[in-house]
């Protein structure tokens, strides 16, 4: 049964890639594409599979911060809201909090407010896992956005409304990570790769697993949940042989607000976590109706006690062959 969606962010890399993948699919009835930026809206418009398909595809020029423009743009027949819009890059964050905040987190309430206002049945949150113990404003305001998408479900009241949350790692190639910056590097033979730390490891997704996963959030979720996906991790050192085995490598040193290694479930919420085969879920345990039904569910497995998942720790990890091939796909 096709459906109508709703996608904030609708112009970035995630939001294009699955964009396409509903059209390919033939999934959508509808597509609404709503974000601030008119020229990558005017880009999107002129990709092939949305020019073949003008009569699914809605553009709405808008940002959350603005909740009056939010309730205009999603429209009573939504079936499903995908919430991707967020400042991202950490060095912008930390020089700007409060626009961080006013868009992560204001716009994330704003949203959530409006979709119980219409009773759109489900939503979900893209989120990273810079959310788990944060050392950056970034990571900080996106906690909060995934502790207001978990909570919407009990302060919805009867409403229909579903709310859960997906969260994972960095997405190979996508714009500002590291494999862009080693590419550009590459190409000016004199300059040496910058590498921050040789211990520093990263999870990996491919485009392709990131829309995987939100779609199962889509079928399977019953609200309260955060999704997190079984992916490898990577060496960045091995990722900059990857491009280069002969490369020159500089030592930069650590960023402020980064780690050396990445982690998505802490032992903290190993209480609550359940291994679903493909995927991790962290359920809210105060939302009890949830919580039983992951526990009676045969299927699934509680994870143990002190669990943790950590890019560092991570029993698949990426080699450089194995880097190099998924880099020259991209």
């Amino acid at each position: 049964m096709k459906q109508n969606f709703f996608i904030t962010g609708g112009t970035g890399s995630f939001a294009k890639k699955f964009s396409s993948y509903l059209i390919k699919k033939k999934i959508a009835k509808k597509i609404i594409i709503f974000s601030r930026d008119e020229y990558k809206q005017m880009s999107m418009k002129n990709l092939p599979f949305v020019k073949s398909n003008k009569k699914i595809f809605r553009f709405y020029i808008g940002d959350v911060r603005d909740k009056n423009r939010l309730r205009w743009a999603i429209q009573d027949d939504t079936d499903v809201v995908i919430h991707s819009a967020a400042l991202k890059q950490v060095p912008a964050t930390e020089y700007n909090p409060f626009e961080t905040v006013m868009t992560n987190v204001i716009g994330s309430q704003n949203l959530i407010e409006i979709c119980i206002e219409k009773n759109i049945k489900k939503n979900v949150l893209i989120s990273t896992d810079k959310a788990v113990s944060p050392i950056n404003l970034y990571g900080s305001t996106k906690l909060t956005a995934e502790k207001l998408f978990i909570s919407a479900n009990v302060f919805k009241g009867k409403k229909r409304s579903k709310f859960s949350v997906i969260r994972y790692g960095n997405v190979m190639g996508s714009r500002g990570s590291v494999i862009p910056v080693f590419l550009e590097q590459n190409r000016h033979k004199t300059n040496p790769f910058t590498v921050t730390d040789k211990k520093m490891t990263r999870f990996n997704i491919t485009m392709d697993q990131s829309i995987s996963l939100v779609l199962f959030a889509l079928n399977n979720g019953k609200g309260s949940e955060i999704f997190v996906p079984k992916i490898p991790s990577y060496k960045i050192i091995d990722v900059a042989k990857a491009i280069n085995p002969n490369c020159k490598i500089k030592i930069v040193g650590i960023r402020p607000g980064e780690k050396i290694h990445e982690e998505m479930i802490t032992e903290s919420d190993s209480y609550s976590t359940f291994d679903l085969g493909n995927c991790y879920a962290i359920v809210n345990p105060s939302n009890g109706t949830v919580l039983k039904y992951y526990i009676n569910k045969k299927k699934f497995r509680k994870v143990p006690e002190n669990f943790s998942y950590n890019s560092g720790q991570n029993k698949e990890n990426l080699t450089v062959k194995q880097l190099k091939n998924l880099i020259n796909k991209i």
